[in-house]
């Protein structure tokens, strides 16, 4: 059984934590009113790539960066209980969702005498028609205000820059 995090860690939150100071009072609802779902990648580091910091927006991340009900029940909240207002979902070039199936997991997984097969594990093979699908849900849920803007990107994890996609653009909400 573990006994607490490993000593690098344990020794980076130490030195994070000696710098957190002023951070203590942030509040939270994000200062910047603003929301990002994106994948749970271990290249983007969603504040970073976009000049925010800590209390600027609420990072929602998952395999994919996919608009699931949980995803959904997180941006809910953020926008009804905590005032943000808008929502970015940047997928990512390379995503590790559009390497396999449903069909192959499965197969992996029943091999292993697990059997999964009431989980759709969301793969795509398209990350543009992924944002765009994403997209076009929160824009359509009656959960969010009208007026709560939603839209799309893809982070290129070859060049680190994050840009629109088309399909997904503003366009009202």
């Amino acid at each position: 059984m573990s006994s607490g995090l490993p000593d690098d860690l344990r020794e980076a939150n130490e030195r994070y934590a000696a710098g957190w100071g002023d951070r203590a009072g942030l509040e939270a609802p994000p200062r910047r009113r603003l929301a990002v779902l994106t994948c749970m990648d271990a290249r983007f580091e969603p504040l970073r790539a976009l000049g925010l910091a800590e209390g600027d927006a609420h990072v929602i991340r998952n395999a994919g960066g996919i608009a699931t009900d949980d995803a959904l029940r997180s941006l809910v909240i953020s926008n009804r209980l905590l005032g943000t207002t808008a929502a970015y979902v940047i997928a990512h070039t390379r995503c590790g969702m559009a390497s396999f199936t449903n069909e192959e997991l499965h197969a992996q997984l029943e091999a292993e005498g697990v059997d999964a097969r009431s989980l759709d594990f969301l793969p795509f093979r398209d990350v543009e028609a992924s944002v765009v699908d994403s997209v076009r849900r929160l824009r359509e849920t009656p959960l969010l205000p009208p007026d709560y803007r939603v839209e799309g990107f893809v982070f290129e994890v070859e060049t680190g820059r994050v840009r629109p996609v088309a399909e997904a653009a503003a366009s009202g909400r």
